[in-house]
């Protein structure tokens, strides 16, 4: 497919989807945010798609007293708006239903084993069950348990039917819960029956990192300490905590976005290739890489890792308050909604190649960014330039929101003279490809339909991440004086002067977004 002829010309040469089985998706939560923001229209857009069939429905279970009808209703304008039809909606909800009650109650679950054989006798879906928690971590195990105790998760070694569970971040608070959360989970299912979910690893972006990387033979060769300067890897919020005060307030952003997004991406940029793109090897991979990064040193933390705290200032040209001015947030808190580290991975093919990890909120703008920068050139042939002059290549992908990628070289400017000009080259997946990338969560549940857990996260890999995390939190809990201060940032910028310091040590910069 030509898009024009100054623009990218794109040739499919594979493409393969595994549909997924028959089955009742079960959502506890049902009556949340996530819920209707994110789930139920990604199911429906499959749906939409045909990549789930007529032998497919929802269940939603809350607190929250609604009947089937008014469950159904909470979503029907979204859809509507989403699809252009509205009989197309309501025909999508009219598999959804509801069931009410306490998490802590067996009645809930009795009520929906019965719901779930009289609909699966309904949409012939073969007793496959799949449950997403999307409720606090606090009730994970509790709703396994309950699940467990009244044979809803019962199977034969992942013989149909099969019975799967998926959980949202953050799996755990630290190294420790972490752990125990796991060894209760296990002691009702299996790990190949746990789905853990990072919705970044859902966007088609960080996804095509493993196109990138392995698909192509120009690029490996040179992926490693002899060609690559360093690495920066980006998320910026433009927004504040919004309604999340509460939560983030126990979480600060260090726990909330490095254990999983932040080190997640930094797994798919640098791990070694896998014997095949399947969810054992690949995932084998990710655990090996995160147990490879050398691990901060908490004696002098705050040369490593900094945080920071927004103040008031501008976000969209209106004013907007700081963080401890934010309704639910303690006048006097220490949490931090920035957080940049400089991180080393101990192994042969990153030995000494720094990676900057930045993330924070009321920053300038919304974007989510990987960069590879490449070394200079070892000799400038080019007099009066020395080597320094000329500007490295810098290879972009760009996640979030103008998903793309673009390779910055030197190239000579038309005319007589020799001028010298960086030439950009880049392409954006929109104009590429047509249309929106799809959101996250319709990979992520197509694959927990299907039995697909390449891009969900194993247990090893969690604990190698949270082993890296927790002595930086424990280290802040502290308040020693290797933790280092607490920076205060305006919103509306692009973080502390401290997390420019940090780059500038070695002689380097943030990039400009």
């Amino acid at each position: 497919m030509a898009v024009d002829e100054t623009s990218v010309t794109v040739r499919d040469l594979y493409c393969i989807e595994t549909l997924p089985d028959p089955c009742g998706l079960v959502i506890f939560g049902a009556s949340g945010d996530l819920t209707s923001r994110k789930l139920i229209p990604s199911l429906f857009s499959l749906h939409q798609k045909g990549l789930i069939g007529e032998d497919f429905f929802v269940v939603g279970c809350g607190r929250t007293p609604l009947s089937d009808d008014e469950f159904r209703r909470s979503f029907v304008e979204t859809l509507a708006k989403k699809a252009g039809n509205r009989q197309r909606a309501e025909q999508f909800l009219d598999r959804c239903f509801y069931v009410v009650g306490k998490y802590a109650e067996d009645d809930l679950y009795r009520a929906l084993g019965r719901k779930l054989e009289e609909l699966e006798a309904r949409f012939r879906s073969g007793g496959n069950r799949l449950f997403y928690l999307s409720v606090p971590p606090a009730l994970y195990t509790k709703i396994v348990e309950h699940l467990a105790g009244v044979g809803l998760l019962e199977e034969t070694h992942g013989r149909k039917p099969w019975r799967r569970v998926v959980v949202e971040k953050p799996f755990g608070y630290d190294l420790v819960s972490s752990q125990q959360m796991n060894v209760d989970m296990h002691r009702f299912i299996d790990e190949r029956q746990i789905y853990r979910i990072d919705h970044y690893l859902g966007k088609d972006t960080v996804q095509n990192l493993f196109i990138f990387r392995f698909a192509n033979a120009v690029f490996e060769p040179i992926w490693n300490r002899r060609y690559i300067d360093h690495v920066q890897i980006t998320v910026a919020e433009s927004i504040g905590v919004e309604h999340r005060a509460g939560y983030f307030e126990k979480a600060g952003l260090f726990r909330d976005m490095f254990q999983n997004h932040m080190l997640a991406m930094l797994a798919l940029v640098a791990m070694e290739p896998p014997i095949r793109f399947e969810a054992q090897p690949l995932r084998d991979e990710t655990a090996k890489l995160l147990r490879s990064i050398k691990p901060w040193p908490t004696a002098e933390l705050d040369r490593w890792v900094v945080r920071g705290q927004y103040a008031a200032g501008q976000a969209g040209g209106q004013p907007v308050p700081g963080y401890l001015e934010e309704h639910g947030v303690d006048p006097a808190s220490r949490t931090e909604t920035f957080t940049a580290a400089r991180v080393m991975i101990d192994n042969w093919r990153w030995r000494g190649v720094p990676f900057y990890l930045r993330s924070g909120k009321r920053l300038a703008k919304k974007i989510s960014q990987i960069a590879i920068e490449f070394k200079s050139v070892p000799h400038s042939v080019f007099e009066p330039l020395r080597e320094e002059d000329l500007t490295p290549n810098v290879l972009v992908l760009n996640v979030q929101p103008e998903e793309g990628m673009a390779l910055t070289i030197q190239a000579k400017r038309p005319g007589p003279k020799l001028c010298m000009s960086e030439l950009t080259m880049s392409f954006k997946y929109r104009e590429a490809f047509g249309g929106e990338p799809p959101e996250a969560y319709e990979r992520l549940l197509l694959d927990a339909m299907a039995g697909e857990q390449t891009l969900f996260v194993r247990f090893d890999a969690l604990e190698a991440a949270w082993g890296l995390i927790t002595p930086v939190l424990e280290t802040w809990a502290r308040e020693s004086a290797a933790a280092g201060d607490l920076h205060r940032y305006t919103a509306g910028g692009w973080g502390p002067k401290a997390a420019d310091t940090l780059l500038a040590r070695d002689g380097r910069q943030w990039r400009e977004l």
